[in-house]
């Protein structure tokens, strides 16, 4: 593994608001940070404890903690899944990750005992910090032979896969939809095939647990023996009409502030769609039954109808289908601290040398340029 170099700039001072995890006072957070170079897969999300003082990054087959210093606290590593985007969870001071096994259908979210990872090179198969959750809903709807050959293909030219699920990525917490208070619910967003020669595949698709009770759930992790503990059903299932996108959401989250749902994507490429590479949901907004487009009912009475969210204003709207978003990237890690404040990261490096670079960004509402860099005085500015 090769040795971490990290460099934070410029602390900025706490934020006026932020989710509330023991008594300790917010701490103030990096402007700049990099985690790299790690012999891994390229940076998938973040998550930030702002009160405990800590970033978590997925670096697919490994995890980094690091403190606001920029001192390097803990690795985890030792799955073969693809461990995708995160978030902290002030409810119990635990790091939730998508994490997924396409090839034998199992598709997890792990949950990480964070608080443990205190050393390098913690192995998540012999660390009781490291348990996973199941989804059979996803399982059900990657799974299915939609061309009734009896087989499922796995490539993204397939017609099987309902919705084009490719699996999971992006994992957030935040209130049920159509509410932006009250109970926390965990919101784990589909993968979606980026395919252009079907219909079927151009809506986002959400699932919402309540993961109070997924203590009974959990198991560690044994890939010999995947396990098949978990939920038979989410909360509630939700469908966002964006156009086809590269593997879906990458980055969820949701922001306190703005009261929005926030979707990272990679850029899709179906020509009659605007293909936009970050959406908004408005968490106000009451979802509403819809038909899905291309989507066959199982019952084989129609089409299926689902439950739709619309996408919020602001940002570029297209005209002809009436998207809305912005080409503000935010596909490998994008994380709001809930006082108008986010982070970006970006990746650089290649095979063996991947590097994550963090940016604090503010909000500034403008339609092509929606984040601009958030310095705390003048002298952070590149040119102050």
């Amino acid at each position: 593994m090769i040795r971490l170099g990290i460099v934070a700039i410029a602390l900025a001072a706490p934020g006026a608001f932020g989710t509330v995890y023991g008594a300790k006072p917010m701490r103030s957070v990096p402007v700049r940070q990099v985690s790299g170079p790690w012999d891994s897969g390229h940076v998938q999300g973040i998550a930030v404890d702002q009160r405990g003082g800590f970033i978590y990054y997925s670096f697919t087959n490994l995890l980094v903690k690091v403190d606001f210093d920029g001192r390097l606290v803990g690795t985890l590593l030792g799955w073969s899944g693809h461990l995708g985007d995160l978030d902290f969870n002030p409810a119990d001071g635990k790091v939730y990750g998508s994490l997924e096994y396409k090839r034998t259908d199992g598709f997890y979210v792990a949950v990480i005992d964070v608080a443990r990872l205190n050393s390098v090179g913690m192995d998540a198969r012999r660390a009781d910090l490291f348990r996973t959750v199941y989804l059979p809903e996803v399982a059900k709807d990657y799974s299915a032979d939609l061309d009734q050959d009896g087989k499922v293909e796995y490539d993204p030219s397939s017609p099987d896969h309902r919705y084009g699920c490719s699996g999971i990525d992006g994992v957030a917490f935040g209130p049920e939809f159509g509410r932006v208070g009250g109970k926390q619910y965990l919101t784990v967003a589909y993968g979606i095939y980026g395919n252009d020669q079907r219909t079927d595949n151009d809506n986002q698709v959400l699932l919402q647990y309540d993961v109070s009770d997924w203590g009974r759930y959990a198991r560690p992790l044994l890939e010999a023996a995947p396990h098949r503990s978990g939920p038979a059903n989410p909360h509630g299932k939700y469908f966002v009409r964006t156009g086809n996108t590269r593997f879906g959401v990458q980055n969820l989250s949701y922001d306190t502030t703005l009261r929005r749902w926030f979707l990272g994507v990679y850029q899709g490429h179906k020509p009659n769609w605007p293909n936009y590479l970050l959406f908004a949901v408005d968490a106000q907004a009451t979802p509403k039954m819809g038909v899905l487009t291309g989507v066959a009912d199982p019952s084989g009475s129609g089409l299926e109808r689902g439950l739709f969210l619309p996408l919020a204003g602001g940002g570029m709207r297209d005209p002809k289908t009436g998207v809305k978003g912005w080409m503000q990237r935010a596909n490998v890690g994008f994380q709001p601290l809930g006082d108008g404040r986010y982070y970006i990261a970006s990746n650089t490096g290649a095979k063996g040398f991947q590097s994550a670079s963090l940016q604090l960004m503010r909000w500034t509402g403008e339609t092509t340029k929606p984040l601009a860099p958030a310095f705390e005085r003048q002298s952070d500015s590149p040119t102050g």
